[in-house]
């Protein structure tokens, strides 16, 4: 690595650091509704994609959150990243301490676009609106992939060798899932990384240094995090069988990898989200917790106000103290 930002290095190890405390959580927790998962499994198979999936399958979604949404540059652009990622920071925290696992990528796109107004640099508001959209229909898209995999798979699992069956089933669905998180969700870390040491995307997917760094900060925040956000997802949408697990993954899955081959950055919390209410409705709506989605679907609509005005703020509040 040369010309490097220690500064920035920090920042963006912060954040990946953040990102697991609040991704892992939720992700690998909906698993422990298997017999036999460890959750320590899941979360090593999820920092495992995050370093590989960018190496894999392109850069795609990092681009657009790092250069295409807004184009920091400049002697100030430092403090505008720091401002974005710091409000992101703050919002997503703020909600998830309400026990909320809402979705850190809505809040870094809505702290990107507000230090970009802080800062006085052109945001892409077309690219932002298209990627709002894609992101308000990833849930919806969820649910209606989950009942349509719960139509196709029948009955989960079989009645003979049901338990080693559905096990098998949650392994697959498991690493689509990992696999989905680190081409769509998990490149925001390399989005930071890329904007605090003012370079393209590209750098740091082909830098093993600052994979391992990304990864392995991501791991430690993952391990943090994991026993207080584990099943915080999992138990409040829906109430549904094993089974249901490995539909709703599959489905949350498939949304993900699919807005992550056209460069949308979407959550993987609200894709699984959507898919665990479509699995609740194939069994009627009396098994959605309703209460559960509407409180989760509020946070959703206040997390990128909330971080484009903290951002914003901080932005011309660090550039007034400069």
């Amino acid at each position: 690595m040369t010309d490097i930002s220690w500064g920035g290095i920090a920042l963006a190890a912060l954040f990946a650091a953040f990102t697991g405390f609040n991704d892992a959580g939720a992700l690998v927790g909906m698993g422990l509704r298997i017999p036999g998962f460890r959750p320590v499994t899941g979360l090593v198979l999820l920092a495992a994609a995050v370093a590989a999936a960018p190496v894999v399958l392109g850069t795609a979604v990092a681009a657009t959150l790092g250069r295409r949404l807004v184009a920091f540059d400049g002697a100030d652009a430092g403090l505008a990243v720091a401002a974005g990622v710091g409000g992101a920071i703050l919002v997503t925290a703020a909600l998830s301490a309400r026990g909320l696992p809402t979705s850190l990528t809505l809040a870094l796109i809505g702290g990107i676009a507000g230090a970009g107004v802080g800062a006085h640099t052109a945001v892409n508001w077309p690219v932002v609106g298209l990627v709002l959209l894609v992101a308000a229909g990833s849930p919806v898209a969820g649910a209606l992939a989950a009942l349509a995999v719960t139509k196709l798979v029948g009955a989960l699992p079989a009645p003979e060798g049901a338990g080693r069956r559905l096990r098998r089933l949650h392994a697959g669905a498991l690493i689509a899932t990992c696999l989905a998180y680190g081409a769509n969700d998990g490149q925001k870390m390399l989005a930071v990384w890329a904007a605090v040491q003012s370079g393209g995307p590209a750098a740091p997917a082909a830098s093993p240094a600052a994979l391992a760094i990304v990864t392995g900060c991501f791991l430690v925040g993952g391990m943090i995090g994991l026993p207080r956000l584990a099943a915080a997802l999992a138990g409040q949408l829906t109430s549904g069988r094993q089974d249901a697990v490995v539909v709703t993954e599959l489905s949350g899955a498939g949304v993900v990898l699919g807005t992550a081959a056209l460069g949308a950055p979407v959550s993987m919390t609200q894709s699984l989200s959507g898919a665990m209410v479509g699995t609740g409705l194939s069994g009627g709506a009396r098994r959605v917790r309703w209460r559960g989605v509407a409180r989760l679907g509020r946070a959703w609509l206040l997390t990128l106000p909330a971080a484009f005005a903290v951002s914003a703020v901080g932005c011309l509040t660090l550039e007034a103290i400069r």
